[in-house]
């Protein structure tokens, strides 16, 4: 169906006529010039007299953006197979074969992060089940990169207690971190430090750490350390009794917040 326009002589009409065109499939070079600036001044005469027009279709894509976000994110929470939970760009620590699962992502320069160690550290004693997944996302500084760097070559020599062991004294380090403190901890440790020095510019650095930026970014994490438990996503220091009840529940009903 197609309407001359210059019968369109009501702003109702013009409207209905907005809605209308992308249903006959009539591309726009099927208009004429003049057509066209006719069309241009309908919809803007209708909006400058109809303003709240914008506010509500505004309103109705910030929803529809919310409820696919919402998809993406329940979905990458509930695939057991995604990167989130299953990635060579990450440390498994704990209980490598745990039926409880947390992930944290953290900055080696991230004072509430330093402060949160305990908390995990307590987590693991408590909890022989559990599975930690560490995940460095560096935003707080250059160095924040660097450290994330070497870490994730320091993986590569060192598994399980000994990363963990790598992780605890670089993150418990004083003042800023950078290149020189993560490769200080990792020789301390017995590191090869000229297969470390390789490794941690190899091309998989970067795109790991783009990854784990990817999927904090997919699940509108804000900050570190952020953590996810029985498909929820916990962002701050929340303390040990909070994350510690998150794991009662996902044993309870495999959930960390039960009906």
């Amino acid at each position: 169906m197609f309407f001359k326009l210059p019968a369109l002589n009501t702003l109702r009409a013009a409207a209905l006529t907005l809605c209308l065109l992308p249903s006959t499939g009539f591309a726009t070079e099927s208009f004429s010039d003049p057509q066209k600036l006719e069309i241009q001044s309908i919809i803007k005469n209708y909006l400058l007299e109809n303003p709240e027009v914008l506010r509500d279709a505004i309103t109705e894509l910030e929803r529809r953006e919310e409820v696919a976000q919402s998809l993406k994110r329940e979905k990458a929470l509930s695939d057991q197979e995604s990167p989130l939970y299953m990635s060579q760009n990450q440390a498994v620590i704990g209980n490598p074969n745990g039926k409880v699962t947390l992930i944290e992502f953290f900055d080696y320069n991230c004072g509430y992060c330093k402060h949160a160690m305990e908390d995990l550290a307590r987590l693991m004693k408590d909890n022989p089940d559990l599975r930690v997944v560490l995940k460095d996302l560096p935003i707080l500084s250059p160095g924040s990169i660097e450290a994330a760097a070497i870490a994730a070559a320091a993986r590569n020599q060192f598994k399980g207690d000994k990363f963990w062991e790598f992780h605890q004294k670089l993150l418990g380090s004083r003042g800023q971190v950078g290149k020189a403190q993560a490769l200080a901890v990792a020789k301390d440790l017995g590191a090869d430090m000229d297969k470390l020095n390789k490794d941690s510019i190899a091309p998989g650095v970067k795109e790991g750490i783009e990854e784990n930026d990817q999927l904090a970014k997919g699940l509108a994490m804000n900050g570190t350390p952020s953590y996810v438990v029985g498909g929820e996503v916990i962002v701050g220091a929340v303390g040990y009794d909070q994350l510690k009840a998150k794991l009662d529940n996902v044993r309870k009903c495999g959930k960390a917040a039960c009906s």
